[in-house]
This record gives structure tokens, C-alpha cells and sequence, in this order.
């Protein structure tokens, strides 16, 4: 049985810190391409110490991703059965190589696996969902200038991988000043793009424009593609943070219950309305939606569910409102869960302790 050959392809610019990991996680595969975009730091010095990786440096202007992935991409060797597009802050598990090669039959031309965006300071998974630039060589390429997608120019096959699982480290320190710009031009180019008039509508919200936020999330709605419930459910989410931040209460609660009925198969949109109780003091609603939101055990491994939603927030949150709404018993249960996620930090520990002594006194009177 002939043995896949797996390439490894990716774009970097001055992240020289990652090389040495990124190559130890990535030389499983048979090749690695990697072009550089203009690095002054010793990025394209580490590459070139490692035995297995090609090399090649293009400065690209006007900046694009798809443009530089699609380049990137060329430099993979047309005899390679499988192509693994990666960023030089991932990381593979060990003995990926051969995950895939075991999943990679005869017409398949994708894989989709588990990609853990972010982490705790514990090191465990935060947001995780599934992804797919795993492909064939020929017929895919990168749209959009910024939070580009792989495109299929024939009929594709999808498989899950399973147990393979991609890991990704962020660099906090590195600024993302050209997203917004480039997701300007990416709804220029493809206004009818849902996907992107989304991610821009989320981008002016996390600059704080919150008008031109709300109008491009409402736009997202209405555009006859937007169809996938959990996205649109996260622009109602976001249109509700936006108002909420203007000042304007009733909107916020308004949008955030659209958000339920849009996908009352999500916790995050309980957990949004229930948060947002609690900020304006409303302990009871606030109580009703987080206890709402626990009863959704299911995580949707897609790119918009929240951390927060699902760590110790939530019962942080649901301890304080039981404590204001005399429910001490109670108080008492979610303050231990929230706890024993993270027992490190100080303001849990004084609630702790405040909630326990209540709850003892209360309970020792009823005794």
C-alpha cells in the first residue's frame, strides 16, 4: 500500500520564538514549506537550521492572508497527496502524521480534527472547535483578505480525523491593527460574504464602534446566506453587548433573547442575558438565565462558543446572585464548584469564605 506523502505549509513573519516547536511538532510530515513575509528578527535563520524545511521569503503589498497562503501553497511539491496548512504557534499532537495517513482513503480530499484555540492558566483547553485545512494538492485555494477560508474548486470529500488534535498558542503581544482594515475590503470585495460582514460586524465591536457594529451584525442578518443558527445567534449576542454598552438596557435584553430563540441549543446566550442581569443587579433574572444555561451540557465545538460560559464564571456568577436572593444553601453549592476549577484565585477564596459562614450560621439556626 503506497504511503501518503504529507507536506506541511505556512506563512510566518518575526516568530523566531516558535521555530524550534514548531518544527519539532511538525517534522512528522514528509515535507514543510514555510514562506516568510518579511521577518527582521531571526525567524528565516531558525527555518534554515532545520534540516527538514523549504524556505522562501516573499514580502507581499498590499497585505493579504489568501495571498500569502495561496503562495505559500504553490511551493508544495505537486507529488504530495496531503497538505497540512498550519501557523507557527500550533502545535500537533504527538504521532499526528499518522493519524491522518491511517483516515486518508482513496477519493477523500479534506480532513476536519479538533483545533484548541485557547487555554486556561492551567493549561487546559478554553475555546475549542473543529476545523479543516487539512487537503488535497490540487483544486483548493484561499479567499479573503483576512480571516480567509480554504476553497474546494471541485467536489470534495470531508473525513474526521479522530483522535488528532491541533493546539495553538497566541501570541498576545502581537497586534491584529490589520484586521479590520482587511475585513473592510474583504465585504467591499463580497458583500454578500455572511462569514466576513460577521466577523467585521464582531471587529468594529471590539473597537468599541458600536454603531457601525450593530449596523453590520443587523446586515449580517439579512443577508440571505446568513443561515447557520449559531452564528447569527452570536450576532444577536454581540448586537446586545453593543447596546448594552450605549446604554441602552432594553435593546440589550431585547437582542439577547433573540439570541435564545435563534439557538436555544447554546448555553452562550443564557449565559450572556444572565450576566447582563447581573450587571444592572437584577439577581433574580440573573439567577433564572444562569441556572437556564446550566442545563446545556453539550458544547458546540464551533469557533463562537465562550470560555466563559462554561469555566467558573457561571457558578462565580450564580453564587452571588443565590447569596443576594437569600439562598444560601445554594450560594454555598456553586461558590464550591466555582472553586474547585479555580483555586487560585483570592476573590473566589474571600467569597468562599463570606458564603460558607452565612450558609452556617443559616443553617445552624434552622437546626
Amino acid at each position: 500500500m503506497k504511503k501518503h506523502k504529507i507536506t506541511v505549509y505556512a506563512i510566518t513573519k518575526n516568530e523566531e520564538k516558535n521555530v524550534k516547536e514548531w518544527y519539532q511538532s511538525m517534522k512528522e510530515a514528509d515535507e514543510i514549506i514555510v514562506l516568510d513575509t518579511g521577518s527582521d528578527d531571526n525567524t528565516v535563520k531558525y527555518l534554515k537550521e532545520c534540516p527538514k524545511i523549504k524556505v522562501y521569503e516573499q514580502v507581499i503589498k498590499p497585505w493579504r492572508f489568501d495571498e500569502a497562503r495561496n503562495l505559500s501553497l504553490s511551493y508544495v511539491s505537486l507529488d504530495t497527496d496531503i497538505c497540512v496548512c498550519t501557523d507557527l504557534d500550533e502545535r500537533f499532537n504527538k504521532g499526528w502524521a499518522e493519524l491522518v495517513r491511517k483516515e486518508w482513503k482513496e477519493g477523500v480530499t479534506r480532513g476536519r480534527y479538533l483545533y484548541n484555540w485557547s487555554f486556561d492558566k492551567y493549561g487546559k483547553p478554553g475555546t475549542t472547535f473543529y476545523i479543516n485545512k487539512i487537503h488535497s494538492r490540487n483544486d483548493y485555494i484561499w479567499k479573503h483578505p483576512v480571516h480567509e477560508v480554504l476553497s474546494c474548486l471541485t467536489k470534495e470529500k470531508e473525513i474526521s480525523i479522530p483522535n488528532l488534535v491541533l493546539n495553538h498558542y497566541q501570541d498576545y503581544s502581537k497586534a491584529r491593527t490589520s484586521y479590520l482594515t482587511l475585513l473592510e475590503l474583504s465585504v467591499k470585495e463580497d458583500p454578500a460574504d455572511d462569514r466576513n460582514m460577521h466577523y467585521l460586524g464582531r471587529e468594529y465591536m471590539y473597537y468599541k464602534e458600536y454603531d457601525k457594529a450593530i449596523d453590520t451584525l443587523h446586515k449580517h442578518l439579512v443577508l440571505p446566506s446568513a443561515t447557520w443558527k449559531d452564528e447569527r445567534c452570536a450576532s444577536m449576542r454581540y448586537m446586545a453587548y453593543c447596546y448594552f454598552n450605549k446604554g441602552y438596557i432594553e435593546e440589550a435584553i431585547m437582542w439577547n433573547k433573540e439570541a435564545i430563540r435563534e439557538a436555544p441549543y447554546l448555553r452562550e446566550p443564557y449565559f450572556d442575558l444572565g450576566n447582563l442581569f447581573y450587571l444592572i443587579k437584577d439577581y433574580v433574572n440573573s439567577e433564572y438565565y444562569l441556572r437556564k444555561a446550566l442545563q446545556i451540557k453539550k458544547i458546540s465545538y464551533t469557533y463562537i462558543n465562550e470560555e466563559k460560559a462554561w469555566n467558573e464564571t457561571i457558578y462565580d456568577l450564580l453564587a452571588f446572585d443565590c447569596y443576594q436572593n437569600k439562598k444560601y444553601s445554594e450560594a454555598y453549592k456553586y461558590i464550591r464548584k466555582a472553586i474547585k476549577i479555580n483555586s487560585d484565585d483570592e476573590r473566589l477564596r474571600r467569597n468562599y469564605e463570606i458564603i460558607k459562614e452565612k450558609y452556617l450560621k443559616n443553617k445552624n439556626r434552622r437546626d
